[in-house]
Parts: structure tokens; C-alpha cells; sequence
């Protein structure tokens, strides 16, 4: 088993707010995000800085997002939180790893959603960056906040970076927010391999040890010179 690193909070700066909005742009531009469905939490010093709801991204300021507490308070901020705001507060305590949680609503993904189907990892970049299956978390009704992240905390595993929330949407976790929007689009084009590859036969997923050892790469040796064997 991989020994994740516990993730430092970021300091809430104006850049980090600026990024979260433009971050949330991108992900409405590629289709994850739909009007405002779709949201962004990031662990900061007093709990986690949260996108707003039913603002729309391209209209939201800096000043809009809202800081919780990790008992789920409201402490900074003039907007409501997202109501998706209990997934980012209990994914992000249950998992010391992730330092950003984004939580979407992709076509690819959401078919295994509405399937209740766990995702096996099938790519070589998604057990990079995904580390592991993706599983479906139970059927939660809309409006009960508290009980969807309840759900999608318990769904997480150790490792793996993601979750489908049954006939919902999806949850990705990663340790900053350019490795979130890379996670969500690699997460994407598995479930839609996936899908493509069951009409030709059976889908033959990876090995579950060489995705540990591929997972264990991209977290400590990618990008460096231990990396060059």
C-alpha cells in the first residue's frame, strides 16, 4: 500500500480564488460542469474555501466563495455555499491526501453513475493519476446534503482518486487544482474507453499491483531524475 503524503492547506489568497473561478471555467468549457452544476473545494488553513451556489462562473468574484469550518460551518463569506459543500468538507477529512475536491457532472462518468458500475482502471494514465477503481457510492436524494457526503466519503478507498455518486455526478480528488482538471479529463476518457472497448469484448483492466507501482511513480518520482530508468 502506498504511503500518501498529508496535503498542506493553501493560504486563501486572492490568486488561489482566481484560480478556483478560472479552474471552474475550464471545467464548464470541456462539459463537466453544466450552468453552475459543478463546484471546486480547496483545504485552506481554517477548513475549505468552497464555490458558491447558483452563481454563474463567468459572473463569480473572488469575494464570492465562502469558507466552512470542518464541522460545516459558514465562517467567511457574503454567498451561501454550495450545496454540494458537505461532499468537499467530509471527502476532504476523510482523505489527508487531497488538497483539492472537484465534483461534477461528466456524460462518460455519469453513465457508471446511473449504472451504479465501479470504473476499473484499463489506462495507463488513469492509474496515474486515478490510482486505483472508481467506485459508486449509494443512492442519495437530492436536498439531503449531509447524507451525499456522507456517502461519497465512504465510498472513497485509500487510494483511488475518485467516486461516482449514483445517478448524481462524480467526485475527483487531487493534491492541487492543475492536477484536478488533468484527473477529471483523464477520469473522462477512461469511462468513455471503457465503454467503447466493452462492443469489441471483454475489457482487460490493469494489473492491481502495477497500478500501485504506476500510482506510486506519478506521486514520487514523475517529472524527476529517479524517474529517467
Amino acid at each position: 500500500m502506498i504511503k500518501l503524503i498529508q496535503a498542506e492547506p493553501f493560504n486563501d489568497t486572492v490568486g488561489l480564488r482566481r484560480s478556483i473561478i478560472d479552474t471552474c471555467i475550464s471545467l464548464s468549457g470541456i462539459g463537466f460542469f453544466v450552468g453552475t452544476w459543478g463546484n471546486i473545494g480547496v483545504r485552506v488553513q481554517d477548513g475549505v474555501l468552497v464555490t458558491p451556489s447558483r452563481v454563474d462562473f463567468e459572473e463569480m468574484k473572488e469575494d464570492d466563495l465562502v469558507i466552512v469550518n470542518w464541522e460545516g460551518e459558514k465562517i467567511l463569506g457574503h454567498r451561501i455555499p454550495s450545496s454540494e459543500m458537505q461532499v468537499h468538507r467530509l471527502v476532504l477529512k476523510k482523505r489527508k491526501d487531497f488538497g483539492v475536491c472537484i465534483h461534477g457532472h461528466g456524460l462518460k462518468t455519469s453513465a457508471f453513475a446511473c449504472a451504479h458500475k465501479s470504473l476499473p482502471v484499463i489506462i495507463e494514465d488513469m492509474a496515474q493519476i486515478i490510482g486505483g477503481e472508481v467506485s459508486c457510492s449509494k443512492y442519495v436524494q437530492g436536498g439531503s446534503h449531509l447524507e451525499l457526503g456522507m456517502a461519497a466519503a465512504e465510498a472513497f478507498g485509500e487510494v483511488s482518486a475518485a467516486v461516482f455518486l449514483a445517478n448524481h455526478g462524480v467526485v475527483v480528488g487531487s493534491r492541487d487544482l492543475d492536477e484536478g482538471l488533468i484527473a477529471v479529463q483523464v477520469l473522462e476518457k477512461a469511462a468513455g474507453i471503457y465503454l467503447d472497448a466493452c462492443v469489441l469484448d471483454k475489457v482487460r483492466p490493469i494489473n492491481p499491483e502495477k497500478v500501485l507501482d504506476e500510482r506510486e511513480r506519478f506521486i514520487f518520482r514523475y517529472g524527476t531524475e529517479k524517474d529517467n530508468i
